[in-house]
């Protein structure tokens, strides 16, 4: 993927004040028979996405928007989930030798994050599962935001790459404005009309995606939801040769409603 250049570039008054916000929210769905499966499937997606390998996941990510890393505070929670933030600068600074990691033990409402310099980088993840249909679900919710000349849309291909979401709500958003050196205001450094643009076509071609975008406020919002439908690949514990024709046909239909109500925001 390939951010498109600015043509020409801005010659600033200062600091490139704009900042460019990019809130993803990540869907995956499975079936699992008895409730003994469902836990088993929380507890693997709660394992696989960790603390630790959320750190990691957003180490990329920074190096991918090319920022350097001043701090990180991460945290397993209990009985499921895990949280990182990351405090990111556009350019590498001189006194930052080795970034700061802070797991808490007992986080609690007094608990703070400081935003120390321009930009964060921060993930939520919240595996569940339904009382008794056996539909379990895990979001993870990643947001990026940076000042300066850094886009966190450099970030897109990856981070579908690596979550391979059923479902996909992304949003998109440049606040404030900059100066050039004449005092002219600048609301947008870079061409953009749709999330879409971004993302490469091979992702694309998977997706049944839709597009809700405010151009005159710089807001652009993207849907998606994954087209094909493999029951194997949804299936916690058994395989679909295991299932009877009626049982086959009932979970793809709470399967399916699942993912509908998601996408759309609203129960059936």
């Amino acid at each position: 993927m390939r951010i498109q250049p600015i043509k020409k570039k801005l010659k600033l008054y200062g600091f490139n004040n704009l900042t460019k916000s990019l809130s993803f929210n990540f869907y995956d769905i499975c079936y699992a028979t008895t409730p003994e499966q469902r836990q088993a499937y929380i507890e693997y997606v709660d394992e696989e996405y960790n603390a630790q390998r959320l750190t990691r996941i957003l180490t990329d990510v920074s190096n991918i928007i090319g920022a350097t890393i001043l701090n990180i505070a991460n945290q397993d929670y209990e009985p499921q989930g895990a949280s990182v933030t990351m405090l990111i600068a556009e350019e590498e600074i001189d006194y930052v030798k080795k970034p700061a990691v802070t797991n808490n033990e007992t986080p609690g409402p007094e608990s703070v994050v400081a935003h120390l310099d321009k930009s964060h980088i921060t993930v939520h993840t919240y595996p569940e599962s339904h009382p008794y249909k056996g539909v379990s679900t895990f979001r993870a919710d990643i947001d990026v935001s940076t000042c300066g000349h850094i886009s966190p849309l450099k970030a897109l291909n990856f981070l579908l790459t690596t979550f391979e979401p059923d479902i996909a709500t992304v949003d998109y958003r440049i606040r404030g404005f900059t100066r050039d050196i004449n005092g002219q205001k600048y609301f947008k450094d870079h061409k953009i009309n749709s999330i879409q643009n971004f993302i490469p076509a091979k992702i694309r071609d998977r997706y049944q995606m839709i597009d809700v975008n405010i151009y005159q406020d710089n807001i652009f919002h993207t849907k998606m939801m994954m087209k094909d439908f493999d029951l194997d690949n949804y299936l916690f514990g058994i395989n679909e040769e295991e299932l009877d024709m009626t049982e086959n046909k009932k979970i793809k239909s709470q399967l399916r409603r699942e993912m509908m109500e998601i996408f759309s925001g609203r129960n059936f």
